[in-house]
C-alpha cells in the first residue's frame, strides 16, 4: 500500500467527517498563493459539539488532548474539502491552538499535543509543524479547545 495521508487515516481507523460549515461570517478556509489557511476548528463529533469543558477544573490534560485531536481532525476534513486531495498538501506550516483554562492551568502546550501528535501520525514528516499554544478565558460554545492551521500546497 502507498504511504499516503488517507491510507494513514485508514490505518489509525479514522474515516474524515463532513465539514461543518462555519457559525458567523467567514468562510472555513482561505487559499492563496501556496498556502491554505483553515480556520478555527471546534470539537465537533458526530452528533455534535463535544468536550464543552473549562481545562484545570472540568477537564485534565489527557481529556483536553482527546479534544484538540478532533478538532485536528476536523481540519483536516476543511483541507480535504478545500484541496480535493490531501497529497496536494506539501506540508502543514504552523498550528494555532486554543485552550478554553482556568488561570493557574499551564499546561497549555501539553493539550495542543493532542493535536499536533494527530497530525504527524497522519502526515507523517509533512505533518512537523510550527505552533503556538495559548490559554483563554473561553471559547465558543464553552468548548475546550480550538485549533487553527496553515498548509502550504505543493
Amino acid at each position: 500500500m502507498t504511504d499516503t495521508i488517507e491510507s494513514r487515516l485508514a490505518g489509525l481507523g479514522i474515516t474524515l467527517p463532513t465539514p461543518s460549515v462555519p457559525a458567523a461570517n467567514y468562510v472555513p478556509f482561505v487559499k492563496t498563493g501556496s498556502l491554505l489557511f483553515i480556520s478555527g476548528q471546534v470539537p465537533m463529533g458526530p452528533g455534535g459539539l463535544e468536550h464543552i469543558a473549562k481545562v484545570g477544573a472540568d477537564y485534565g490534560v489527557a481529556e483536553a488532548q482527546a479534544a484538540a485531536k478532533l478538532c485536528a481532525i476536523n481540519i483536516l476534513a476543511q483541507a480535504k474539502a478545500a484541496v480535493g486531495d490531501l497529497e496536494t498538501i506539501a506540508r502543514l506550516v504552523k498550528l494555532v491552538g486554543f485552550v478554553n483554562s482556568t488561570p493557574d492551568f499551564t499546561d497549555q502546550p501539553k493539550v495542543i499535543n493532542g493535536a499536533s501528535d494527530f497530525f504527524v501520525e497522519a502526515m507523517g514528516d509533512k505533518g512537523k509543524h510550527s505552533r503556538s499554544a495559548v490559554g483563554v478565558a473561553s471559547l465558543p460554545f464553552g468548548v475546550a479547545v480550538e485549533v487553527e492551521a496553515i498548509f502550504e500546497l505543493a
